[in-house]
């Protein structure tokens, strides 16, 4: 029987969107991804609900937000009875197949003490068929290609670092130690193109994760000189680091935590200097080509295998990435570059909308409730998050959303956090929420800590303007509408079902 409903399922790591559209992606050339949008829908004003890595991808899978899942930093466990993606694909009769890792720390509460699974941060999400493991910690089966190559290095960590050319020492953007086609985006990529052959003629889901551009910033040649750093726009900042902090103490710990140097190894002694930071992205951007050369090579399988027109293909990213802006990197921090990343979908049978740009503001979690929605499934009432099937066909629902929402807890349990000794803040209270709207953003933290608002009319993530006298109303506007959104957005996993004398009765929430 020929496949129907195939669903390919893209997440580029620490990807941000202006890469894809936007003032950077002007420096860019991703012809595949560009080719892609012009057949797909493209929504511009999407953004991750929570940061890392872990939490956005609980988030991204489960639909939650992550004030309901709970799984708020890299290695908080997530409970195991939450539904997610591959859960309920597998109610609709799919296997789900994990190309990649999903960064979930299994529940210590069904898993013994010695189980290695709790000894792995990158543990596969419930529900998953994992086909290929590329965790970033452990990697064996592309560690093993390499070895198997006859590439020699010591530690998992020499894999990335920079490899001079010269007898002189490694440069920033010198390449990596491995030749393209053995990189970990090609390999990843060859396993993929090497297992779909046979799922032809089934349904299937596929969930393929690539690492890159998520440092350590290390690319193969040529895409380590792809891009000339002193052909790049200088990110956006002022002038002095001293000039943000000024804006909010949170921004102190913010920047000192993830200094350039931090993003390559093996040059612990790099200065935040302007000729470093456009080294940086120069090899960032590199990243990013190597991967859309490598999409271009996923759906050319798709075309030439007749199975482009019955695949919905999503593509997009678990958070963003600062890239010097705001003098920051990662996406430890509250800008919208650490949250704003791409969304493209590519629906079946949606010609007429083939090339549309949505300006709605949509968030990761409503990915997955779009994807059980396109292939028939029910929709969890656990689910956050909306179909974004009507925007797909051009249609905005009235109630649809005018902001989005995203959450950072900058806590670690077992040992305080540089913003927990600075800002005085505990484990409990050290969590931020972002409500962003066209015109304002405000945070607010759980600590006694004074909001921040910015005002995109006017000097945008220039300046703080929560103690202006002039914006009183719209910080306590938007104050009330963030207290409000939480409150309708409670865990509803059980909240709509009612024990009664005629048996247990159930509201469906979507």
């Amino acid at each position: 029987m020929r496949s129907t409903k195939n669903v390919l399922f893209i997440v580029i790591d620490q990807l941000r969107a202006d890469c894809v559209f936007g003032k950077l992606a002007q420096h860019l050339d991703l012809p595949n991804l560009r080719a892609l949008m012009a057949d797909a829908v493209t929504f511009q004003r999407h953004y991750s609900v929570v940061n890392p890595c872990g939490p956005s991808r609980a988030s991204l899978l489960t639909g939650q937000y992550s004030m309901n899942h709970r799984s708020v930093r890299n290695g908080t466990p997530m409970r195991h009875d939450i539904p997610n993606i591959a859960t309920e694909m597998r109610q609709a009769g799919y296997t789900p197949m994990l190309f990649g890792y999903t960064d979930t720390p299994p529940d210590p509460r069904v898993f013994h003490g010695d189980d290695p699974a709790l000894q792995n941060h990158e543990y596969p999400m419930n529900g998953f068929q994992e086909v290929v493991e590329m965790q970033f910690q452990k990697s064996l089966p592309w560690r093993s290609h390499l070895i198997n190559q006859g590439y020699t290095f010591e530690t998992h960590n020499d894999v990335y670092r920079p490899v001079s050319q010269t007898d002189a020492a490694p440069k920033i953007n010198d390449p990596a130690l491995y030749l393209a086609k053995d990189s970990d985006t090609a390999f990843l990529t060859d396993r993929f193109l090497a297992m779909m052959p046979a799922c032809q003629n089934e349904n299937w889901f596929a969930h393929l994760t690539y690492i890159r551009p998520h440092p350590p910033l290390v690319a193969p040649a040529p895409f380590n000189s792809m891009y000339e750093p002193d052909q790049l726009p200088l990110p956006k900042r002022l002038a002095d680091p001293l000039d943000e902090v000024a804006n909010h103490a949170f921004f102190g710990p913010t920047i000192v935590n993830n200094p350039p140097a931090k993003n390559v190894i093996g040059l612990a002694d790099l200065e935040a200097t302007d000729e470093t930071t456009q080294a940086l992205r120069s090899v960032y951007f590199g990243l990013i080509a190597e991967v859309d050369l490598h999409i271009g090579r996923v759906i050319k399988f798709l075309k030439d295998t007749g199975q482009y027109n019955n695949t919905m293909i999503v593509v997009t990213s678990d958070h963003g990435e600062m890239l010097g802006d705001r003098h920051t990197w990662g996406k430890f921090t509250v800008h919208d570059a650490a949250y704003h990343t791409p969304l493209i979908i590519r629906q079946p049978d949606n010609s007429a909308q083939a090339g549309m740009i949505r300006k709605e503001p949509v968030e990761t979690i409503d990915i997955m409730p779009t994807i059980l929605d396109w292939v028939g499934q029910q929709i969890p009432n656990s689910v956050d998050g909306r179909s974004l099937l009507p925007l797909l066909r051009g249609e905005v629902p009235a109630d649809w959303r005018t902001f989005s929402f995203s959450e950072f807890d900058f806590a670690r349990p077992e040992k305080p956090t540089l913003w927990e000794t600075t800002l005085g803040t505990g484990p409990s209270d050290s969590s931020l929420a972002i409500l962003r709207e066209a015109r304002f953003t405000l945070v607010e933290f759980a600590a006694d800590l004074s909001p921040i608002l910015y005002d995109h009319d006017a000097d945008g993530e220039a300046r703080n303007v929560a103690d202006d006298p002039d914006y009183q109303k719209d910080l306590n506007r938007l104050t009330r509408l963030m207290l409000k959104h939480r409150m309708k957005n409670m865990d509803h996993t059980l909240s709509l079902n009612t024990i009664t004398d005629d048996g247990p009765h159930l509201r469906l929430r979507h």
